[in-house]
């Protein structure tokens, strides 16, 4: 028999794509009040490798991903979505979106995404919202793709990006449980 414990807290990610760089200005100031001070910021990753978004956000888009101080119970994950969502809205003209926010986490083994879409391979998780199992860590290969991985996560710059915030997570869980046994 399995005997169930509370999961490691996780590093909260949020991956940022919009079509105009000076919207950080705005959006950076609503993250933090929204999930506290950001620990890590990617350098702007200037590759979208998908067209999916090209109708409603125009191009050339922009990929910038923060990560937070706050280690986040995983099962916190649909409620951040449905907060990104919100915050998307704040930047809607005529019903299209200037930037689309991923929330996702971090824990030892795995990279997870929030989203709204269902598909096999994605679990619910409440509030109408699925994880995404996007990459899986192993010590060997460090971060593997999955078949579904978004090209975007698949790419090198994500995946050095991640290792460097996989370090700081595991010295954060590392700090964080020493305080609990102060």
């Amino acid at each position: 028999m399995s005997i169930p414990k509370k999961p490691d807290k996780a590093k909260l990610v949020v991956g940022c794509i919009m079509n105009d760089k000076a919207l950080i200005e705005t959006l950076f100031p609503l993250l933090e009040d929204t999930f506290g001070p950001v620990d890590m910021i990617s350098r702007w990753l200037d590759f979208v490798y998908t067209n999916y978004y090209y109708e409603e956000m125009g191009m050339p888009l922009f990929r910038k991903v923060f990560t937070f101080k706050r280690l986040i119970e995983q099962d916190e994950l649909a409620l951040i979505k449905e907060k990104t969502n919100k915050i998307e809205t704040k930047f809607m003209t005529d019903e299209k979106r200037s930037v689309n926010i991923d929330p996702g986490y971090l824990v030892s083994s795995r990279f997870i995404l929030a989203t709204g879409k269902e598909y096999s391979h994605r679990i619910y998780i409440g509030h109408k919202m699925y994880a995404d199992l996007t990459l899986m860590y192993s010590k060997k290969e460090g971060f593997k793709t999955l078949e579904w991985t978004y090209p975007d996560y698949a790419s090198q710059s994500m995946m050095s990006f991640l290792s460097k915030v996989r370090h700081k997570y595991l010295l954060d869980l590392k700090t964080s449980k020493g305080k609990k046994n102060d």
